[in-house]
């Protein structure tokens, strides 16, 4: 704005300036008490910036360390930004909402992980992925840069379930190094604070379509003297649980159809009789209740399916997609609440015949075998009812912010 108060447009050469102002890459270390390595971290990172001419700056998000981390960050040449909420995802999430680049590699300060070899990382940045994932099995682990637990059972397993659940198309599932668009990362809304949030960064990025690439690198022991913060057993039941969290189908629909199928196929088989397998083993009546119990849980964890993918597509917790499109327009409380009337008189009648059938003998011993089973299957029906009838009401219930003014 001039003298007169006349707005005054920015040139062409100063909008060019600005631009090129904005570092290309930040390089981001979450510190919590890092004294003993983040000075070499950060040479390494200054190095590679040197080495490559790349437009860069280094970005330590503390997260209240106490040992003199951050006066050696900030002599290193370093920008250290607090972050008060404690956690690892709490000190990443402010980490990337303070830095400046386009793009953003990150990675721990314990110098387990080399920062003057970043060249495949930014490549692929530049080439358009969204993500890229660093391989420590591809590029190599020094001995005892990772606990045997760690390398044999908890990252293979982890990657292995990632992998099933969500497609996603890399081996190392909790590699800690790792390259992002900055606006892509933010479009995602992460939310965990704790070590989960290495596997909310994946999943979200998999769910959301983004280009996702993986490139080898390296791993060696930390530099430290102290243990690491990671808990092996917490952080690994963390890391699962998230997973499970964000798969209805894997955590409620398959388990539940398969409860559900082989509790029908049992019961179905021995509806009118015991099945003789071998000379000692029958299946009979204790057997048919079994698979009418089996029938009833499975079909309630399959109710449970629907209702958290319903809650987590219209809360944008998960996106919309086929799957979920259905159970929005399919699940409504009028439909549920007839099928259910239906269930509860079909379950009623056919419990309502094995009465009549046993007031027939005067209440005394059943002759007829049919019988027991039949009050087993009107009252399995008739709970699925009655169960039906209060999910059509919770539906009922999670609709109502969406009529409020929430699009679903």
């Amino acid at each position: 704005m001039n003298n007169h108060g006349n707005m005054i447009m920015d040139t062409p050469v100063e909008i060019k300036q600005e631009a090129q102002a904005q570092p290309e890459l930040t390089i981001l270390m979450p510190c919590l008490n890092e004294a003993e390595t983040i000075g070499t971290c950060i040479e390494k990172a200054r190095g590679f910036l040197s080495r490559t001419g790349i437009n860069g700056e280094i970005l330590i998000a503390d997260n209240g360390s106490v040992d003199g981390s951050i006066a050696i960050a900030e002599k290193a040449g370093a920008r250290v930004v607090p972050i008060s909420e404690k956690g690892y995802g709490s000190a990443l999430k402010g980490g990337i909402a303070a830095a400046r680049g386009r793009y953003i590699i990150m990675g721990d300060a314990d110098d387990s992980y080399d920062f003057s070899r970043l060249d495949l990382f930014v490549d692929k940045l530049r080439d358009g992925y969204d993500l890229v994932m660093g391989n420590r099995f591809k590029g190599g682990v020094e001995p005892g840069a990772m606990p045997p637990l760690h390398r044999y059972l908890g990252n293979p397993v982890l990657s292995f379930v990632g992998r099933l659940f969500f497609k996603i198309p890399v081996g190392d599932f909790h590699c800690g190094l790792r390259g992002f668009s900055k606006k892509s990362v933010d479009d995602l809304g992460l939310a965990t604070t704790g070590m989960e949030f290495a596997s909310e960064m994946v999943v979200k990025s998999a769910l959301t379509q983004y280009k996702i690439a993986e490139v080898p690198t390296t791993l060696k022991p930390d530099g430290r003297s102290r243990a690491p913060h990671l808990r092996t057993w917490r952080d690994g039941w963390r890391h699962l649980k998230f997973l499970l969290m964000y798969s209805p189908k894997w955590l409620f629909f398959y388990p539940g159809i398969l409860l559900a199928a082989i509790g029908l196929s049992l019961s179905t088989l021995l509806m009118f009789g015991p099945v003789r397998i071998t000379s000692g083993l029958t299946f009979d009546l204790n057997s048919f209740l079994a698979a009418c119990l089996l029938t009833v849980i499975g079909v309630q964890v399959v109710t449970f399916g629907a209702l958290a993918r319903y809650y987590a597509t219209i809360t944008g917790m998960l996106p919309r997609g086929p799957r979920s499109d259905y159970i929005l327009a399919w699940c409504k409380t009028d439909r549920l609440a007839v099928i259910a009337l239906g269930l509860v008189a079909a379950g009623g009648a056919v419990f309502g015949y094995s009465l009549i059938e046993w007031a027939r003998v005067d209440f005394g011993n059943l002759v007829n075998p049919l019988v027991p089973r039949l009050v087993a299957a009107g009252l399995s029906i008739t709970v699925i009812g009655i169960q039906t009838a209060f999910v059509a009401f919770l539906f009922g219930i999670l609709s109502i912010p969406v009529r409020g003014g929430r699009s679903a």
